[in-house]
């Protein structure tokens, strides 16, 4: 028995694959934005499906991509945290190097 398939103590099954993939998600992009940071491009989509809105963050560095999603319901508080932390930004002196 390989180490992942061992029984769960919570019930659950471990994952199998049965070689289907997933069905696409219609997705509807409402709007997008890129900024180009040093040499980081960042791709600001906000997109709806039929779960519900959600912005969709992407980093491209040199071809390699990450990409975070926000729920529309916490993009209030996401944008509040960016906000604290360019004001500190702005009041923190840097150090010396």
């Amino acid at each position: 028995m390989i180490s992942n398939e061992r029984p769960s103590p919570f019930g659950r099954q471990p994952y199998k694959s049965y070689g289907q993939p997933k069905p696409p998600v219609n997705e509807d992009t409402l709007k997008s934005a890129e900024v180009q940071i040093e040499r980081k491009m960042f791709v600001f989509t906000l997109k709806e499906n039929p779960r519900g809105r959600f912005l969709r963050i992407t980093e491209d560095v040199g071809g390699r991509r990450d990409t975070i999603i926000i729920p529309s319901t916490g993009l209030e508080d996401f944008k509040k945290l960016v906000d604290e932390m360019v004001k500190a930004s702005a009041e923190i002196p840097q150090k010396a190097q």
